[in-house]
């Protein structure tokens, strides 16, 4: 048996599909154009006056990228480019990004032919003649958009990419800011466990102090009890401090993607505090963040749904065609049937009753919406909030430092006179040991005001929506750039 398919039929129907193609563009319905993100904030924000200015003290200069670099610490760099390789919670959104593409082709697809290749052989007795027809057709179908049904699909589908895409590039900045806070607090309490040596080793001094004391006839035997016990509580303290810092340092390792075995050097001090940041204006931030432009493109998405919903409640139009070629045997049998065969078909479909499925489906979309309106309303909000905190904070802290800086300094002068006035008599023990814990505290309090100063300020340039790199780093991920085509 010998089929094939005959090219000089098949140009022909391109041709009927090229005339139907222009006959749906020139008669489909043209989509409504998706709200801006200007018009998508007057909806949401209506009633809420965003100042031109930031409340707190601040630069309204543009807000810098490349954040990391200003904190001047190479291994910081490091670990956050460790992390945004490894860590498997980006894999999670780069996955959902990759979902969210492939999503926008099957939503394009629709608005394509679909072609195929319907193959048939049979062997049957001769009495089932058609069971013995074998052969090839190439087969087209085709639904005309002739509403926008499809095109506000396919809209929708992009619409939500581009909030995926920028989901994903938030979960970027948020990575490459936890890290930072974490590095930082490995930093203090490595450098508290450092104050806890110290706690140890002058407790050990003062234990040797007051034997020395007891041996010259001026010392007492409660003393040395009393110095036994607070050695044991420094001791106690210095244990403390070394399984907080295994803690950072495992909780770091994590966001890595490395096994968390504690075993990542810190560095011996705190990370310098960088100069003042420009933050821009209020309204700057929700066309910045990331977050902001993903609950932007939401509502777009929930607004295309809308149209497709009322789209489906108009008359459908489906075109289909095929040509083959069947087998010679087959003829050979029937003289009136012949080698080649075709057809083509139009079919419409009018909803006309659906128990009020349609109408409901329109209600649940423009639900969708006012959802999306909603939460971008309150995203606004927290985002401009998550400013203000942070640059409050900035002055605050900034002053608080200055503060405990000078108590600490103090603290450790008198600290040496109390033992110098013990070493001679004129003071006693508990002196020197509430001395000793009013010095510490001092010194512990600064650790954590400069590591809270850091912190805050990966707050401000995460809250701003600067990016922490010279270039996006989605390039680097191979995920693909959002389309910025016509909706149309």
């Amino acid at each position: 048996m010998h089929t094939h398919i005959a090219p000089s039929v098949f140009p022909g129907a391109l041709r009927v599909a090229a005339v139907t193609f222009v006959l749906s563009l020139a008669t489909g319905c043209a989509v409504l154009p998706e709200p801006t993100a200007s018009e998508v904030q007057a909806q949401a924000l209506g009633k809420v006056v965003v100042p031109p200015n930031w409340s707190a003290e601040a630069s309204a200069a543009q807000v810098d990228e490349g954040w990391l670099a200003s904190f001047n610490d190479p291994e910081l760099s490091r670990l956050v480019h460790e992390a945004l390789e490894n860590n498997p919670d980006l894999w999670v959104a780069s996955a959902r990004l990759e979902m969210a593409n492939a999503q926008v082709d099957i939503a394009e697809a629709q608005l394509k032919p679909a072609i195929g290749v319907l193959g048939r052989a049979g062997n049957k007795p001769v009495a089932d003649l058609v069971a013995l027809l074998s052969g090839v057709m190439l087969r087209m179908s085709w639904e005309i958009d002739l509403w926008g049904r499809m095109r506000y699909a396919r809209n929708a589908a992009r619409a939500s990419r581009d909030a995926t895409s920028a989901d994903y590039r938030y979960a970027q900045q948020s990575l490459a800011a936890s890290v930072a806070r974490a590095w930082f607090v490995v930093s203090e309490t490595r450098l508290q466990q450092q104050l806890a040596t110290e706690m140890v080793d002058s407790g050990g001094n003062l234990l040797q102090m007051s034997e020395q004391r007891r041996k010259v006839g001026v010392g007492t035997d409660a003393e040395i009890m009393a110095a036994r016990a607070n050695l044991a509580s420094y001791a106690d303290a210095q244990q403390q401090v070394g399984l907080a810092h295994r803690q950072a340092l495992r909780a770091l390792e994590l966001l890595l993607g490395r096994y968390p075995g504690a075993t990542l050097a810190a560095r011996e001090d705190l990370t310098a505090f960088p100069g003042p940041v420009p933050a821009g204006i209020p309204a700057d931030v929700l066309n910045r963040r990331p977050d902001m432009v993903a609950a932007e493109r939401r509502v777009a998405s929930a607004f295309d749904r809308i149209g497709g919903a009322k789209a489906s409640m108009l008359p459908s139009l489906s075109l289909s065609a095929g040509y083959g070629r069947i087998s010679n045997e087959a003829v050979q049998m029937r003289d009136d049937l012949e080698q080649t065969t075709g057809s083509t078909a139009a079919t419409a479909m009018v909803p006309l009753y659906t128990g009020g499925a349609l109408t409901a489906q329109v209600a649940v979309r423009t639900a969708e919406q006012k959802v999306a309106v909603a939460d971008y309303a309150r995203r606004a909000l927290v985002a401009l909030g998550e400013v203000e905190d942070a640059l409050n904070a900035e002055a605050v802290l900034a002053e608080r430092e200055r503060i405990l800086g000078d108590a600490a300094a103090a603290g450790r002068q008198a600290t040496r006179l109390e033992q110098d006035a013990y070493r001679v008599g004129k003071s006693d023990l508990r002196a020197v040991n509430q001395r000793q814990l009013a010095q510490w505290a001092a010194e512990v309090a600064l650790l954590n005001v400069r590591r809270e100063r850091l912190v805050r300020r990966i707050d401000l340039h995460l809250a701003l929506g600067g990016s922490f790199g010279d270039a996006p780093l989605a390039a680097d991920t191979g995920m693909p750039a959002a389309d910025t085509s016509s909706n149309n």
